[in-house]
């Protein structure tokens, strides 16, 4: 796998990762602005969206197959380099 294959799926994986964050701060500020009725509610409902988003984050592997399958950019393989001297 070229260099160029590597930069692409690991800009991929980034731009998956700030449309995730974004859904997230979307659906937090939906909830704070016309769902929560009092200052209590606020607060949970500005809590508990991030922290179910990090409970429940996208693992490596499916999150790869995704990506491979919307963009054609497959998880870079790892390679036993030697060392440079």
């Amino acid at each position: 796998m070229t260099d160029n294959q590597n930069d692409k799926y690991i800009s991929y994986t980034r731009m998956a990762w700030a449309i995730y964050c974004l859904i997230t701060v979307i659906i937090i500020v939906v909830l704070v602005l016309f769902v929560a009725q009092d200052n209590e509610e606020m607060f949970f409902y500005g809590i508990m969206p991030a922290a179910a988003a990090y409970v429940f984050r996208p693992m490596n592997k499916p999150f790869s197959k995704l990506i491979f399958k919307y963009t054609g950019a497959s998880h870079p393989t790892e390679q036993d380099e030697p060392p440079q001297t």
